[in-house]
Formats: C-alpha cells, structure tokens, sequence
C-alpha cells in the first residue's frame, strides 16, 4: 500500500478527554544529547552495541546514507555520538524494506516500497545490499529469481539463523544461502499473497502471521511449520484493515511475550492475543477512541517489548491520521503512558521503535528528534540470561567462546508489520572496567541458536575489543535489553 513520509499535523485538542489518564508508573522520554542532522529511520542493533540508522532523505523517499549511534564511555545511548558509515550501492535509496542483522554481523537489506527521490508513486523494487560494518561497505545483493517485486516486504531470521525472505505482493518467499548467496524457495502454501503482513518467531521455530488480504476469511491467521503455511485458525476479532470504508489491508505489530502469548495488535483498534501452548486465539483489550469516535490503532505501527514482559505501543486514530499516543500493554489492559515530542504531528506508521542494551526503548520518526524510552518496570529474576562458560582471564583482541542459557531472549522483541524489522533475539556483551566505570562493548557473532525462550545452552564468539581498559572487569550478555549477572574477568 502507498504512503507518505509525513502528513499534515491536525489539532488533539479534544483527544485527551476520551483517553485514560496517563498511568503513574510511566515512563520517561529523554531526547539525545546529540541529535542527529538527519531524518532518522530504520535502526538496527549491531552486534557491538552501536545501532546503524539510515538517513530517510531530504524528500522523505529514502536514501543509501547511514549512520552509527555510538553510546559514550559510560554506555548511555542518550548521550552517543554519531558517525556517518558507506553508502549504499549508487541509485539505491530504498524507504520501507525488509531488513535483518546477519549471524556474522553484518546487515540486510533487500526491496523498499520507494527507492529515493522521484519515486513517489511506488516502485516496489527488488534491489538489495549487504553491509560489513568491519570493512564499513555494502554489496549488492540480487533477488530470487522470477522476482519483479519486493517492495515492502517482511523477513525474519529463523531459529538456526537462516534469513528468510517474502515477495510483498505474491505467495512468493524464500530462504539464503550466505555462503553461496543462493536464494531456496519456501512458504507454500500460503492462503493469501504476504502483502501488508508481520511475522512473528515462536519458540518452537515456527511463524505465525496474521492474514491482511484474506477476503474469504478476513480473520484467518497462519502458522508456517518447516517450510509449509497452515490455518492458525481465526483470531476473535478482525485485525486487518479488511473490508472497511478505507480498506487499507494495514495490520500492527506481533510480539511474542515471555508469558508464552503474542499480543497481535490490529488496524482496526482491536487486539488479539494467542496462547502457543493451547494454539487458541482469544479477544484482547481495544483501544481508546477520539473525540470523534474513531478507535486508536496500528495501522503500520510499532511495538517493543519491555524488559518488565510489557509491551511499548505507538497508535493513532484511524488509517495514517495523527497525532499518535503511547501506550503499554500490561497482559491484561492498555495503558497510556507519556509520548513522544513529535507525537502529535505523527501517525504511527512513521514511527519505530526499538529495545536497546540498556533495556530501554529508542525512537525515531523520520525526523531529527531521537528520544528514548526508560521504562518503569524490572524483569523478572527467572528472564535474566545466565553465563555458564567464559573464561575468566582475556586478551584484549582476541575471539572466545561464551556459553550461557537465554542468550537468544524470549521474543525478537521488536516489530512493526511488513515495513520494517530490527529484531534483537542475539546477545550483546558488555564490559565494564572496575577500576574506572568504562563500559565498552564487545563483538559477538554466530550466535549458535535464535529461537526465542530456549531451554538450551546456546554459545557464541566474542570479540574483546583491542582498545578496552585492561584490568578487572565484569561482564554482562544482554539480549532483548535484560542482562545477565555481572561475570568477574580480567583483560590483559
């Protein structure tokens, strides 16, 4: 479906009366110290704790510039610094795309619904490219074969770490091969084309997705079990924006909750929950309306999952209106919490969100205003990810191998529907000098597993930086913004 990068504000001065009270325990917006001299978009959390954000262009279409928000000596993202990193290959500028961070580190990013300047009216182009963030390049990467479209498409990284890939506006998916850069063929099938749809990795391997342009049965969800689609069975409430007066075929995010639940949220102001043990949807709490009695809703929109088992929500009223509130889903109810400086200029497709180390939430809106999110909320002792192997003395320079159980986190913790994906179910190692309070982050890669709420031992390589601070220090492996226990070693 067509959008615009940013839209006329209209006034909500007469929203707040028919909205819950914002609630005691929310949390705080703090806007970064450094600003970015761009519009930023997409971020995707790289694997040494920095977080690659692309520049959306002056014309809001796009652009193959990026960035890389640094966090500062003490860790804090808020007070980062930014660095400008290599452009995309020429002519390729892509807005609304499918995108992953890679198990050796690297990034992807395949299709875009627009593809930079002059493309206004959609091109839904098949390009793609490849960044290393250690040669600090990107390579052109080519679409399956017989594709003609890409566009706004979703992707995921499986459990084993295989990057799956779909064709926004056909059945059509596929899987890479990245040591042959071979595309393979799967998702068959599929009850209706992947356009306007999210996926969501459950614990068992498996992705549920929730149908947007099933017309036969507008609530029917999909399950997508080794390489074959089936009936998830119909969620309670209409989630797509399906049949209706705007008829948008727009869907929200789908996150998978520590509790064993995904909390589906709908373009239509309802939302659906489904229990994975028990296979069974069941009805979740609606949003709030407008003074003009239009629901609250995600229609394209993100969400994040706290590290407390809430989750972080950006809705507005109808199909692409402003302004957008915040809300937090407890389990049981949606409660509004503070928003965002922009919030009542934005819709909610233009936002995204996404779970940082520190276990807070960092937003953009394509605009120049970056502010993060500092829940209230601690998770529970039981979540925390546990080491049971590293070695206690390192040389700074130097790869190991780190053992530990939760390593992969309980959900891929972020999403959006079809227009972007910053997924962070992969650990992220960070040490602390005890002698001075330096934090530094290491380089994990090849993480052996990313299925979500593993049982198992899961091991990756990590790299300790060659400039860290030598001398005692802890470590922590955080994945989904909760950390582990601080681990005693010694750098040399």
């Amino acid at each position: 479906m067509l959008h615009f990068s940013r839209r006329l504000a209209v006034t909500s001065a007469l929203v707040s009366c028919l909205l819950p009270a914002t609630a005691s325990a929310s949390g705080t917006w703090t806007k970064l110290k450094n600003q970015p001299t761009f519009g930023a978009n997409t971020m995707l959390l790289l694997h040494d704790g920095t977080v690659l954000t692309q520049d959306v262009g002056t014309d809001g279409l796009g652009s193959g510039n990026w960035w890389r928000l640094t966090p500062d000596k003490t860790g804090s993202y808020i007070n980062g610094s930014w660095s400008k990193v290599a452009s995309m290959p020429s002519g390729y500028g892509p807005l609304y795309y499918a995108s992953q961070v890679l198990p050796d580190g690297r990034v992807i990013v395949n299709g875009g619904e627009y593809d930079g300047p002059g493309t206004e009216n959609g091109v839904w182009t098949t390009k793609g490219a490849i960044f290393d963030p250690v040669a600090n390049s990107w390579t052109a990467v080519k679409a399956p074969s017989g594709w003609t479209t890409i566009g706004d498409a979703q992707s995921t990284l499986l459990a084993d770490g295989t990057y799956m890939l779909a064709n926004c506006c056909t059945t059509d998916e596929a899987t890479l091969n990245l040591k042959t850069m071979d595309w393979t063929t799967t998702g068959k099938k599929k009850a209706d084309i992947n356009d306007e749809e999210g996926w969501a990795l459950l614990p068992s391997g498996q992705i549920l997705t929730a149908d947007a342009n099933n017309t036969a049965d507008p609530k029917h969800t999909e399950i997508l079990t080794s390489g074959s689609w089936a009936s998830a069975g119909d969620s309670p409430v209409l989630l797509a924006d399906l049949g209706t007066s705007t008829n948008s075929h727009e869907l929200g995010p789908l996150i998978v909750r520590p509790n064993g639940t995904v909390f589906a949220v709908g373009a239509t102001g309802y939302t659906a929950i489904y229990t994975i043990a028990t296979k069974t949807w069941t009805q979740g709490p609606s949003f709030p309306k407008n003074a003009s009695s239009q629901y609250y809703d995600e229609a394209d929109g993100p969400a994040s999952l706290l590290p407390d088992g809430n989750v972080l929500l950006a809705a507005s009223p109808g199909v692409y209106n402003t302004p957008t509130e915040f809300f937090e889903f407890t389990g049981t109810k949606l409660v509004k919490v503070a928003a965002t400086s922009n919030a009542p200029n934005d819709p909610s497709f233009a936002i995204y969100l996404m779970v940082l180390p520190t276990g807070q939430v960092m937003a953009t809106d394509q605009s120049s205003d970056v502010e993060i999110y500092t829940p209230t909320g601690v998770p529970k002792s039981s979540w925390l990810p546990t080491i049971t192997k590293f070695p206690s003395t390192v040389t700074h320079g130097e790869t190991y191998t780190i053992s530990g159980k939760r390593l992969s986190g309980f959900s891929q913790a972020n999403a959006y529907g079809d227009d972007n994906q910053s997924a962070t179910n992969y650990p992220i190692v960070r040490i602390t000098n005890t002698a001075t309070g330096d934090v530094a982050f290491a380089t994990t890669d090849n993480c052996s597993s990313y299925a979500v709420a593993n049982p198992n031992v899961v091991t990756a390589s990590v790299l300790i930086p060659k400039s860290i601070k030598t001398g005692a220090s802890t470590l922590e492996v955080i994945a989904n913004g909760i950390a582990s226990k601080p681990f005693s070693i010694t750098i040399k």
